[in-house]
């Protein structure tokens, strides 16, 4: 405690407030002159230990009260001001802190009217995606991050791009890999770039999957990913530099709103053409036709994962040659999503995909195992979903495995072009009943409710108790 510095200006004023105390009445009470006080109060002077005693002694205060922090309220303010609309008013740390500990009521009050803000902006999400599948466009606008405006450009339209398909096609018939892409892409970079490709070890990136060094001319990879992530990090690579004015092409396109976004943008262009030259499209097409989809075969020809090939099923969509279209979305097992994408665009308006009876949750309890499930919503559309669980990357000892899960669907009018298909298309094979999202779900008695639909008033009768946590009416 000697050694730290301790400065708790507004919370000393505050107890001297609630005392009916003043400065120079505290001052003789704790034995130091009022100018010294008055210097404390203003954060200019820091509590020496005898004074936190002596503080403790007289006014029965608690010393951890005072050395604390306000931690959570800064934390949600930090939330509050990192909000778009506030953008401009970021205030630095030390504001947040100040503001925090001198009006704790009045921050935790921005903090509730912020909340209030969000869940009307959710509120009103919700209504819209409502609307929409009635048939009526609405145009509602709000400020947002540039991560979040770039996932609704990519979620919002179909996951391809024809101009990086023939790109990648052309680039992958150059390099000749044959069987093994890796190597031909490394003798590619040397020699037109010449950049060298090295696998570091976990001390010398703790934190970075991949980094190019300008000046050496050396591309480090983590040896945290496995072969398969190792070989669309150094694919990824190429293809911003080969690719660069087709990627900046469909950038433009895209009109993101930002120099943030368009870099976000970027990457995720850069990350589709990976797949695009590790998978090329016609061959993928070819093969995905042949084994009728079947995720595991198609990584194990193509040298891949399961999630990129999976990610890949959602591309096929060339006009001329399309495959099925399937739908992805990946999730944490605390619901958090990272991604969503489709052939067709993902089908929120008529899948949703936030229903906790989703497999895709289930997964997370049967870890590497595919869950097949023919799913069926509330309109009675119906959809072939298969979920897994991905881990990322090598965790060390002490570290938790990162793991998600991903869900690939299509409308059950597909199933029989695929390997899954015969697991849920056969007699006595119940879909299971969901809905888009808890909040405009308006299914009755479900078990795995979680919210109340914002359709529906709630039934608040003392006399029945229905199934569900939210009954309605």
């Amino acid at each position: 405690m000697a050694d730290q510095k301790i400065f708790a200006g507004p919370r000393i004023r505050r107890v001297r407030n609630s005392l009916g105390l003043t400065q120079t009445a505290m001052a003789e009470e704790l034995g130091i002159s009022a100018s010294y006080l008055n210097l404390i109060e203003r954060n200019q002077r820091p509590l020496t230990v005898q004074l936190l005693l002596k503080l403790a002694s007289v006014y029965k205060l608690d010393l951890e009260e005072l050395r604390g922090q306000a931690g959570g309220s800064v934390t949600a303010l930090k939330e509050v001001f990192a909000d778009p609309l506030l953008a401009g008013e970021l205030p630095a740390d030390q504001e947040i802190v100040e503001l925090s500990e001198a009006a704790p009521n009045a921050a935790m009050a921005m903090v509730k009217l912020y909340r209030a803000y969000r869940e009307s902006l959710d509120r009103l999400s919700d209504l819209s995606d409502v609307l929409a599948r009635e048939g009526h466009a609405t145009a509602s606008s709000a400020a947002r991050l540039p991560y979040d405006e770039v996932r609704d450009l990519f979620e919002r339209r179909p996951n391809h791009f024809p101009a990086l398909e023939d790109a990648a096609e052309r680039f992958h018939a150059s390099l000749d890999p044959g069987n093994d892409l890796a190597p031909a892409l490394k003798r590619w970079l040397k020699s037109a770039h010449d950049i060298s490709v090295r696998l570091l070890p976990v001390h010398a990136m703790p934190m970075w999957r991949r980094r190019f060094d300008r000046h050496s001319m050396r591309l480090f990879l983590s040896e945290r990913l496995s072969p398969f992530d190792q070989l669309r990090e150094i694919a990824l690579e190429a293809c911003l530099l080969e690719m660069r004015g087709v990627i900046d092409a469909e950038i433009e396109s895209l009109k993101p709103g930002s120099d943030e976004a368009r870099r976000l943008a970027r990457f995720e262009l850069a990350r589709y053409a990976a797949h695009a030259l590790m998978m090329p499209y016609e061959a993928f097409r070819a093969a995905a036709e042949r084994v009728s989809c079947d995720v595991d075969v198609l990584a194990s020809r193509f040298g891949v994962s399961f999630e990129h090939a999976a990610n890949r099923l959602t591309m096929l969509a060339r006009a001329s040659r399309p495959g099925v279209p399937f739908f992805m979305l990946e999730v944490d097992n605390a619901g958090h999503r990272f991604r969503r994408a489709g052939a067709q665009g993902f089908p929120q308006a008529r899948f949703g995909g936030q229903c906790p009876k989703l497999p895709v949750h289930s997964a997370f309890a049967q870890p590497g195992q595919i869950l097949v499930e023919k799913v069926e919503m509330p309109d009675g559309a119906e959809f072939l979903v298969i979920a897994r669980t991905l881990d990322g990357p090598q965790s060390g000892f002490n570290e938790r495995v990162r793991r998600t899960a991903i869900l690939l669907g299509c409308d059950i009018g597909f199933a029989a072009q695929t390997v899954y298909g015969a697991a849920v298309t056969g007699a006595g094979n119940v879909a299971t009943p969901i809905g888009p999202a808890c909040r405009v779900c308006e299914r009755q008695g479900c078990l795995a409710r979680a919210e109340p639909p914002i359709t529906r008033p709630l039934g608040l009768d003392e006399m029945v108790t229905g199934l569900s946590a939210f009954d309605f009416r």
